[in-house]
This record gives C-alpha cells, structure tokens and sequence, in this order.
C-alpha cells in the first residue's frame, strides 16, 4: 500500500528546503517512522542526501520528462513506507514553458497530479507580514494544488515570528514551524550546486543536527496530519530499455551521477549491474556486455583518471569489441582531453573525438529531446529521449558522428549532438551531454 504523501516547497530557491527536508527525513526517521523521499525534477545531488537521512533511495519525480503513469510507477517504490516526503525545485510553479509528459516540470505540477498538499518554506529574513502576502499568493495561483501550511525559515527573534504569525493568521494560513537563524546547518557548494553526499565526511552528524533542529522547532505530528493519499494508476508505463545484460557502470566520486529510476528499470528486466571505480584504476568487468560512464565531476579528478592506466587499457580493450556510453561527465572522460578551469589539459580516454574545457565557464542548462539518428546501447531502433543537461564545459572539438538532433524544452536546437563512433573490432562508443530521463510517449513535434 502506498502512503500518504506531502511536498515540501517554496517561493524560490536558496530559501531552505533542503535542509528542512532532510530535518523532517531525519526527524521521522528517529521517531521510528520509514519515510519514503522522492525529489521533483532532475536532480542527482538532493536526492543522495535524501537517502542518506531517509534510510531508503529517494526517486526523481518529474512532470516533464516521465508520463503520468511512469510517475505513478516510480512511486510505487514508497509501498510499506509510513509516510512520503517529497522536495520540490526552484520555486512552487517554476517549471518550462511548454508543457512536456505531464507538465512543465513544475513541483505544482507533481503536487496537482499526486493530491499531495504543500508545506511551503518561507525565508522571513527582511520581511515580516509581507511573508504571508507571498505565502498567499502561492496558496491561490493555481486551483488543484493545495497548501497545507508554512514552515519559517530564518527568523530573527520571537518578535519577528509573533509578527510573521500575525500575518499568516490573516491570511489563512498553518503555521507549522518556525526555524531561528542557524549557519550551523548547511551543505557546502560547488558549481552544480551542492557537494554529494559522500564527499562529507561528517554527513551522519550534520543529519543528526538537521533531525534535532527540525523536531525542536515544528510540530511534527501537524506536518505528518497535512500528508494525503494519492489515487494513481501505472497502466501504460514505458520502462527504460537495459543497455546489456551485465552492465559495466562506474561507480565513484567522478562518475556518480545516475538516477536512480534508471537502474531500478534495468534490474526490472534481469540485468545485473557490475560497478567498478575508474578512480580506483580499475577495468569495467571482462564479463560485461556493456559499458556505461554516468556523469558527475571528472574535470576535478583529471589528473588522476590521466594517470589510471589499468582502466584506460581496459576500456579501450572492452570498447573494440562491445557497445560503451558516456553521459555528460562520462561523455567527456571518453573523450581525447578536458582542459581544467586552470587551464591545464588532461588527456581522457580518446575512444571519441570530443574535447572539452572549462577554462571559459559557461552554463549548459535545462530540458533536452533528443531525435536520436543512431542507437545508443539498449535500443534497436531510433528513438525520441527525454532528458537533461547540467555543465559548464565548452565543446572545443566534436569530430565524431551525431548522435541525435538535440532541442532544449522551446524546440530550439542545440549543439551539443552527442557522439557515435564505430570501433574497427566492431564495438560501439557513445555519449551525450544530457541525462537520459526517459523515452518520449508525448511525441514533441521536430523543430526544423
């Protein structure tokens, strides 16, 4: 049975979220409840943290990229949970302009969809009544999407909150909680956002800090009461095609970027999933089918993976003669080089002809569809993808053979094709800048 369910949102980023997500996780958690976490849209850090607070793999939710029914199928994961938590991105209603699967990709789409009612964290900081103007607002946009009540982030003093409850009494508003001012719990950044997970050697602590702060500061039995039961059907679900029976998939502080849903889909259909650490200098293993590079953070370790000669010998080896893929981060370790922000070039696998750099940062950001011209591994046939792109690399090269005619979420064309290259042994090496989320069912029409 599925339980029941709630979001936890906000006007904008930066306000708290996260953090009060992983308080609550962590908050229920310790009074013996098992809590389910999901994130909406796509996102690899949150959900990472999520699972560390939560004791069970948080899911990516999101209204773009997946049909109401694959949503529907990736929450049946929470069965035997007690309770749902969802955190929403950016603010309540941000998504794209034009509507994808099941919507924008918007949180007020996911809650809509769900029946999930809303838990808004509001930064009061620099305002007082006037954070119930906003809190009402975003109560009152969109029919269909309930708020249940606020949680306070970032008040001064007990003045500033009798003064912010006053106006949240006005306007109709449950005051859930009230979080003071505290610098003492926060999660270093870097320029995809948040540091994983597994790069924070105190994370046990900091969730530990987070679940204390959240229990002596909102009433949880009121949160937990918000949370409502969703209605959903997972008929016509399309799960992701497995690249390979035994899949090759790096696993480590360079390649981490993976959702989730991904291997779930692929285990569904008896592949097993062979990790290994590129980092460590290890080959992908001799039984594999197939090789996949998730993305995450190679351009920080470049010096290293220029000098794993166990691993570079072993994907060049494995590549002749069986199928590799590469996302983002992966994509270019594939490649010849990546010139680091210093400006120092460190020399990849060259199983592909792209060259990257981040000497000139420039953001690459947002929803891709991808009319893909040749098969990456897994798919016998051409197909419409879904996904997402999240990097600061420039394409200094990009020699190879298109792999897809890529558009972002407005149907305008990007450069960033991906690759296809032909190995002499019969192997086949792939990449692209953008995630996969799922294989398109709402055909977008082509952009010519």
């Amino acid at each position: 049975m599925i339980p029941a369910g709630l979001l936890v949102s906000a006007p904008a980023s930066g306000t708290g979220k996260t953090t009060v997500t992983l308080g609550l996780l962590a908050a229920f958690r310790d009074e013996g409840l098992n809590v389910q976490p999901f994130k909406s849209g796509p996102d690899y850090i949150d959900p990472a943290f999520h699972s560390a607070a939560a004791g069970r793999t948080s899911v990516n939710l999101d209204t773009w990229a997946m049909s109401e029914a694959q949503i529907s199928e990736r929450i049946e994961v929470a069965a035997g949970a007690d309770l749902i938590i969802a955190e929403g991105s950016m603010g309540l209603f941000d998504g794209v302009a034009r509507s994808g699967e099941a919507g924008t990709g918007a949180s007020a789409d996911l809650a809509a969809f769900t029946g999930w009612p809303v838990v808004l964290v509001l930064d009061v900081s620099g305002q007082a009544q006037t954070s119930a103007a906003v809190a009402m607002g975003l109560a009152h946009f969109r029919a269909g999407v309930k708020v249940a009540g606020v949680i306070l982030n970032k008040v001064a003093s007990p003045r500033h909150e009798a003064l912010v409850r006053v106006g949240m009494e006005a306007a109709g508003l449950k005051v859930l909680g009230a979080l003071p001012r505290n610098k003492d719990i926060s999660l270093p950044e870097r320029h995809l956002g948040l540091v994983q997970a597994e790069e924070l050697p105190k994370l046990a602590e900091l969730l530990r800090q987070a679940g204390e702060f959240v229990r002596a500061n909102c009433d949880l039995a009121a949160i937990k009461e918000t949370a409502a039961v969703s209605n959903l059907s997972t008929n016509g679900a399309t799960m992701i095609a497995a690249p390979g029976e035994r899949i090759a998939l790096a696993r480590d502080a360079a390649f981490s970027f993976v959702y989730p849903h991904l291997i779930a889909d692929w285990r569904a259909q008896g592949a097993t999933i062979l990790p290994f650490s590129p980092l460590a200098d290890e080959a992908p293993d001799a039984a594999a089918t197939v090789c996949w590079l998730p993305g995450g953070y190679p351009e920080l370790h470049g010096a290293r993976l220029a000098a794993v000669e166990n691993f570079r010998q072993g994907m060049q080896a494995f590549a002749q003669t069986r199928p590799v893929h590469g996302e983002c981060g992966g994509y270019m370790a594939l490649g010849q080089g990546i010139v680091a922000a210093d400006g120092k070039r460190h020399r990849m696998l060259g199983l592909l002809g792209l060259e990257t750099s981040f000497a000139k940062r420039r953001m690459h950001l947002g929803y891709r569809v991808a009319y893909t011209e040749r098969c990456i591994p897994g798919m016998t046939t051409t197909k419409t993808l879904r996904g997402h792109e999240f990097h600061y690399a420039s394409i200094l090269s990009q020699p190879d053979a298109p792999l897809a005619k890529v558009e972002d979420a407005n149907g305008a064309t990007v450069p960033e094709t991906g690759s296809f290259r032909q190995m002499s042994g019969g192997g086949v090496t792939t990449g692209t800048f953008f995630h996969l989320i799922s294989p398109a069912q709402n055909q977008p029409e082509i952009t010519s």
